[in-house]
């Protein structure tokens, strides 16, 4: 399979699939379905990502659960308006889903089991900060161009010398990012006292660089996380 890197939003992951399609929205008469995809990382633990598919995709489209697929797409946002505040929706939109074959060739086959690359603009300034253990993080809010002016907010996190390398970038700097989505459980305090278990989806990144046109790119130094 060969990876077509002239999209500013671009992915590929490779899971089992771990639940039923269930039905999500419907734009100018098209319906769209979520299932949920299993991605395994390199540390032995794995990801939920969320999927969503376009009901064009679904004829003669074995979703299963336990089946194992690989998935084109693109990481997208969405605003959704809950209890009288907007708050940020993240998935996978799908332009393509493959059956997974363990008998085919390398070639034909993803050079990971996920990888993301984004193209786009920081649209809020980096936070960069240290782990009680010392270890240096960087939040980065990714504005990603699409197609009729719309744009695309992703949640991006830098480690290490990645994060060093961003805290001082500008908001409007375009950069351009390799990584993987990844899934994240926390906990939400409520002014009452009580919690709630929610799920986030972010990009972690691998490797970064400022794209300029005019000079000589910048670029950080790629760190594998796990």
């Amino acid at each position: 399979m060969v990876t077509n890197y002239s999209d500013n939003n671009y992915l590929v992951l490779v899971g089992k699939i771990t639940s039923e399609k269930r039905f999500s929205h419907e734009i100018y008469g098209e319906s769209f379905y979520i299932f949920n995809l299993e991605v395994p990382r390199l540390s032995g633990n794995e990801d939920i990502i969320p999927i969503t598919v376009s009901e064009r995709l679904l004829n003669d489209l074995d979703l299963s659960i336990g089946k194992k697929v690989i998935v084109e797409g693109q990481f997208r946002s969405y605003n959704s308006y809950e209890n009288e505040r907007n708050k940020l929706i993240l998935t996978v939109f799908a332009k393509d889903i493959i059956d997974y074959k363990e008998d085919d060739s390398e070639e034909n086959k993803p050079a990971t089991s996920n990888e993301v690359v984004l193209n786009g603009y920081i649209c809020k300034k980096p936070i960069y900060r240290q782990t009680p253990f010392g270890r240096e993080i960087a939040d980065i809010l990714l504005a990603v161009n699409r197609a009729y002016n719309k744009s695309d907010y992703i949640p991006c996190i830098a480690w290490g010398r990645n994060a060093r390398f961003c805290q001082n970038l500008e908001i409007g700097t375009e950069i351009k990012v390799i990584g993987r989505v990844q899934s994240r459980t926390y906990e939400k305090k409520f002014e009452d006292g009580t919690t709630e278990t929610r799920v986030a989806y972010e990009v972690s990144i691998g490797s970064m660089e400022i794209v300029n046109k005019d000079e000589t790119n910048a670029s950080s130094e790629s760190e594998q996380v796990g």
